[in-house]
């Protein structure tokens, strides 16, 4: 299978050029060229199968250019001894139609787990493949959960170089001790004055800066990206949707057939977007639930066609959200469109000049049939988590409770009773003041002591890689205007 540009249809490459590529240089993401189809006797199948399976299996329609072996290889290499208990994706009942996807029981304590273990595998396979012994610059923009997730993934990687980029006001004190204390020798992290938005527009810019290719290629360096827009990135977080339908097949809570709805707290598309490709695929999807917090500008172009990033930017409770510039929407539109890249392009330039789009009738309708779109800030979402642990006595960190607040919303809206997944995309470790605030407790002291003070009030145990930080010195204190991102890059390489 080959690999189309959202911008371009004349481009195509192979699936190990796309992932070592990252993003095409017209700009575009790339896309399949057809999805894979699945059917029940697949799911059937994938139920009764471990996580390593069904990732071997899931991937296997997608990277047709990559042997079994070394898919395999990619898969066990990321999912055993990795997660909890080699569970990478476990469900738990919360309601009784209701199921949390515990998407961070990795060793960052978030979802991104699920693909940042494997991004590294597939990633030097690829290199291999198109360009052997040229060293990848990864470079990162992120909201606070992709850069732990990318650095712990990459670190120490032969052939690869990361450098990390964050809001210096928009993560949780958690999540920038997690990135500023990185180990390995390849590794690189610095701060910006701005948001992540102004991150991920600056890497985007160095991507496709032809000049700055060609200075990396002196040095036998060529960038890449583990943030989602990689395809790379992207693919393995559709296996978590796919193996969630079959376990409810397995667990007999779904009938073959029977539909289950989705819920995800997204700020970047990615993660429903992986959700939507299960559902092209052939899983028995209904609605695909998109949750947003107070930067609510997914909420609105899902509600009338319109996205506009022209809106005050809110620091909330779910750091990881805080963004207006979703970027894999532009894959959603292509596939809405059916593959006019042309229209897309045209879209994404009104974006980048106006900072606002209107789709089409015909796409915006494809897109309220497919899609229900909610927010909820942040004390609607400490509401929502109070409640759960009231009722349930489950914690939820604040990304979760974002999700739990729009479900509730939608149920209320609509009567629809369909089982539905939730997916919980972080530890409520990493955001310990604002859970333990939701709980009803002062959140005094240090991150440390919030999370003894959480752990205490709840009975839930520290994960022992947020507890191994205690003490922990950072090795990274830089920060630099978002202008300066490639001085930055620069330093790092030596250039």
């Amino acid at each position: 299978m080959n690999y189309k540009s959202t911008r371009d249809n004349t481009v195509s490459v192979s699936s190990a050029q796309a992932i070592a590529q990252g993003i095409s240089t017209d700009g575009g993401l790339f896309i399949p060229e057809t999805i894979p189809a699945l059917t029940m006797a697949d799911l059937q199948e994938i139920a009764g199968m471990n996580y390593v399976d069904a990732a071997q299996k899931v991937l296997g329609y997608f990277l047709t250019d990559y042997t079994a072996e070394e898919i395999a290889d990619c898969a066990k290499g990321a999912y055993i001894g990795t997660f909890d208990d080699d569970q990478p994706a476990p469900l738990a009942k919360i309601g009784d139609k209701a199921y949390s996807l515990e998407l961070w029981h990795g060793p960052t304590c978030a979802f991104k787990d699920l693909a940042l273990q494997i991004l590294p595998y597939l990633l030097t396979k690829a290199a291999k493949k198109t360009a052997d012994g040229e060293t990848k610059v990864i470079l990162v923009a992120t909201s606070g959960d992709t850069g732990k997730a990318a650095l712990e993934g990459f670190a120490d990687v032969e052939g690869v170089k990361i450098l990390v980029f964050y809001p210096s006001d928009g993560v949780s004190a958690m999540q920038k001790l997690q990135m500023t204390t990185q180990k390995g020798n390849n590794v690189g992290v610095c701060a910006i004055h701005g948001n992540f938005d102004d991150a991920q527009t600056g890497v985007k810019q160095i991507f496709t800066d032809k000049e700055k290719a060609a200075a990396l290629k002196v040095g036998n360096m060529a960038f890449s990206s583990a943030n989602s827009i990689n395809w790379g990135r992207l693919v393995p977080q559709i296996i978590y949707y796919i193996y969630s339908y079959a376990t409810l097949l397995r667990e007999g809570v779904l009938n073959q057939g029977e539909i289950m709805n989705v819920v995800v707290p997204t700020g970047n598309f990615g993660n429903i977007l992986a959700a939507y490709y299960a559902k092209q695929m052939g899983v028995p999807v209904g609605k695909l639930i998109c949750a947003s917090n107070q930067n609510n500008i997914l909420t609105d172009f899902i509600r009338t066609g319109t996205y506009d990033r022209n809106r005050d930017f809110y620091t909330t409770l779910s750091p990881s959200m805080d963004i207006l510039i979703s970027s894999n929407l532009e894959r959603l539109l292509y596939h809405l469109t059916d593959g006019n890249a042309a229209q897309v392009k045209v879209w994404m330039e009104e974006l980048s000049a106006t900072g606002k789009y209107t789709v089409d009738e015909t796409t915006r309708q494809k897109i309220a049939d497919l899609f229900y779109g909610g927010c909820a800030d942040d004390t609607k979402t400490k509401a929502a988590i109070a409640r759960q642990f009231a009722k349930n006595g489950y914690l939820a960190d604040p990304h979760t409770g974002v999700a739990l607040d729009v479900y509730e919303t939608y149920v209320a809206e609509t009567g629809d009773d369909t089982v539905t997944v939730i997916a919980s995309t972080a530890s409520p470790f990493k955001f310990s003041k604002g859970v333990l605030e939701a709980v009803g407790e002062a959140a005094d002291g240090d991150e440390f002591a919030l999370c003894e003070a959480l752990s205490a009030r709840t009975g839930y145990a520290i994960p022992k890689s947020i507890a191994a930080l205690k003490g922990a010195t950072p090795r990274f204190t830089d920060i630099c205007e978002k202008q300066d991102m490639w001085q930055q890059v620069e330093k790092m390489l030596g250039l």
